[in-house]
């Protein structure tokens, strides 16, 4: 046979030996490791195996293959199981990719400076530190620290603009001074040249503006965080509101998101208070709604389901959704009909002066966003003052919907009851309500969260007492403070009743948001009790009960058969969860292996001790051959069980 044959038998040998000392160290270990971890691991093996071979070479080869298979694959377990505990799979990659780890972190370092310089700039250096004066000139303080904020976010960019604009909403953590500088960034951001904005339109657009439009205005009409708007005529003569978003949008707000989740995160982990509001998860909202107003496509189709949500709940003639013209709107532009309005923030005055009546306008937005939400689960969440506009001809108009949520029919019901509960002031009813539309722990104390929430009740709901913002915050204190999960479609609910509170207030300073939906909650109730109303929900119950009625007969006949023979069981499971059997098998199979560890371990001990028996060479007995093979199969099995004990991955 060639010398090359020999060596292709060889190394075919070698790859064999160390695939399987690799996939048995693999399978008896239970874990899945890489390709190059696998090579090392039977490398590993292999050198042990050989290392065990050569001083016995003058031991009959065959009687030692079986030790020195085993103590391979003894050595391979170890490497794998010491490697997998000190360094998981997965972290190679890492290292792999820790080049480039490190010019992001450069990046982000360099953002953290920058950010850092901008407040300081602005002189925010004391509200970054926490330390803000107390006593008399407080007010004053918060004044002028106000816009300096609105700079230093309108200069941080695009993230921070609109972390500003949430910001602006909550009346019930931040000052008035601070709401109503923040308000400002609503719809007046620095706007980008038209030469930037020209370039996004003949990209989105496939042709210049002036081959599309008849007239286009470079001169933005608003500019917000992510986009500005634009007045336009179609070749058709009609008017339209063209949204462009900024260039480089969408890469500052990758990067900034990732310095918001890294805050948020030390946040929750370093702070109480950032793990009762759950800091981590409020900025992974934040961060989805802001991915999603960067596509103006999703935009569009929320516009539409507005639209068509409002209708369907018989929505207000008072109130007017734009019309969206889909062939010209893309991921950056957005098309639409113009609406001629003034935003809330800007109608001081106006209204008497055209004669309306705020209270009837007040009332028609916030039953259209009831509406929205109790009936068709489709919803505006985020309707603040620059998104409601009071229109030329005296009505309403939404714009801007890159931001909506959506509800289930179960939640939607839940939600009524939970208005009527607030209405009869049952704190019973109001507590079963909650926790049918939160995430309840299983430890929950329900009769000291209905005692909090009677508390609650008498609070803000007592005869002469009108509710007030600061009830949308007790509110969610209480949720928190008894470890109660709020999901993150019945938070969006909250935040636009609240965001539609500070909105209303505008046009009717004091306006009573509550009484309103109490009053809307009762209504609907009342409609569902009309004759047509309960003959339609009967007829869509009966149809649901059909089926069940059908096979009902059959079922009732097979249980009576059973009884009559004597073969009626009831079968309990008691580990129906398959969470519960997996672990009761994992636990039975450590018990196991550890006894027949223990076991075999002992056997091969007493066979060491036994003497005489066959000699296989002056120096080794076969009854001695026996005990190492055994003491090998016995810490194997040990290994695997300590393994499965502290494995990062159990």
């Amino acid at each position: 046979m060639s010398t090359a044959v020999l060596v292709l038998l060889a190394a075919l040998s070698l790859t064999v030996f160390v695939a399987g000392l690799t996939s048995g160290a693999r399978r008896l270990l239970g874990v899945e490791v890489g390709k190059g971890r696998a090579v090392v691991t039977g490398a590993v093996g292999l050198a042990t195996g050989s290392a065990v071979s050569y001083p016995l070479r003058d031991v009959q080869p065959l009687a030692l293959i079986t030790l020195e298979i085993g103590l391979a694959l003894l050595v391979s377990m170890l490497f794998l199981a010491a490697t997998e505990v000190l360094l998981p799979s997965g972290a190679m990659r890492g290292l792999v990719r820790f080049p480039r780890s490190v010019f992001r972190r450069f990046a982000r370092t360099r953002r953290y400076a920058r950010l850092s310089r901008i407040f300081m700039r602005h002189g925010l250096g004391r509200l970054m530190s926490g330390r803000s004066r107390r006593g008399p000139g407080a007010a004053a303080e918060r004044a002028a620290l106000a816009p300096s904020l609105r700079l230093a976010l309108e200069e941080a960019g695009v993230t921070f603009v609109k972390l500003g604009q949430v910001m602006s909403t909550r009346y019930d953590l931040l000052p008035p001074e601070f709401i109503t500088e923040l308000s400002t960034l609503q719809d007046q951001a620095s706007p980008e040249s038209w030469e930037a904005i020209q370039a996004v339109l003949h990209e989105e657009l496939g042709a210049p503006p002036e081959k599309v439009f008849a007239e286009f205005e470079p001169k933005p009409l608003a500019a917000g965080s992510i986009a500005q708007v634009h007045r336009a005529v179609l070749l058709g003569g009609e008017e339209v509101a063209v949204k462009v978003q900024r260039p480089g949008a969408r890469d500052i707000v990758v990067d900034d998101l990732d310095i918001l989740f890294r805050f948020a995160a030390k946040l929750e982990q370093h702070t109480e208070w950032g793990r009762t509001v759950g800091a981590l998860t409020l900025a992974q909202g934040f961060a989805v709604s802001l991915r999603e107003e960067l596509d103006f496509r999703i935009e569009a189709r929320n516009t539409l389901s507005v639209a068509a949500a409002i209708e369907q709940s018989g929505g207000s003639t008072l109130v007017k959704v734009p019309r969206v013209h889909g062939d010209l709107s893309g991921e950056r532009v957005l098309v639409t009909e113009w609406m001629e309005g003034v935003p809330l923030h800007s109608v001081s005055g106006l209204l008497d002066e055209r004669g309306l009546d705020a209270h009837t306008l007040a009332k028609a937005m916030l039953e259209c966003l009831l509406g929205q939400i109790m009936t068709s689960g489709v919803f505006h969440a985020d309707p603040h003052p620059g998104n409601l506009l009071l229109l030329a001809d005296g009505r309403l108009g939404m714009l801007d919907f890159g931001s909506v949520g959506r509800i289930d029919r179960a939640l939607r019901s839940t939600l009524r009851g939970m208005l009527l509960a607030l209405h009869r002031g049952d704190p019973a009813a109001l507590c079963d309500a909650l926790l049918a539309l939160v995430v309840q722990p299983e430890d929950i104390d329900e009769r000291r969260l209905e005692r909090s929430l009677g508390q609650f009740l008498a609070r803000h709901f007592a005869p002469g007492v009108k509710p007030d913002r600061e009830m949308f915050a007790d509110l969610f204190a209480i949720v928190s403070r008894h470890g109660i999960g709020v999901p993150p479609e019945i938070a969006a609910v909250f935040r636009a009743l609240a965001t539609m509170e500070g909105s209303l207030d505008r046009l009717v300073p004091g306006f009573d948001i509550v009484a309103e939906a109490r009053s809307f909650a009762v209504t609907q109730h009342l409609q569902k009790l009309r004759p047509e109303a309960v003959g339609r929900s009967l007829a869509e119950e009966v149809l649901g009960l059909v089926p069940m009625l059908r096979r009902l007969p059959r079922r009732v006949e097979r249980i009576g058969s059973a009884v009559e023979s004597g073969r009626f069981t009831v079968s309990v499971r008691m580990f129906g969860d398959p969470e519960d059997r997996r672990f009761v098998r994992s636990l039975v199979h450590e018990v196991l292996l550890a006894f027949l560890g223990g076991v075999i371990g002992l056997v091969g001990v007493q066979f060491l001790r036994t003497p005489g028996g066959p000699r296989l060479s002056e120096d080794l007995e076969l009854f001695e051959l026996f005990g190492y093979n055994l003491l090998v199969i016995s810490c194997v099995l040990v290994l695997r069980v300590l393994f499965m004990m502290v494995s990062p991955r159990r």
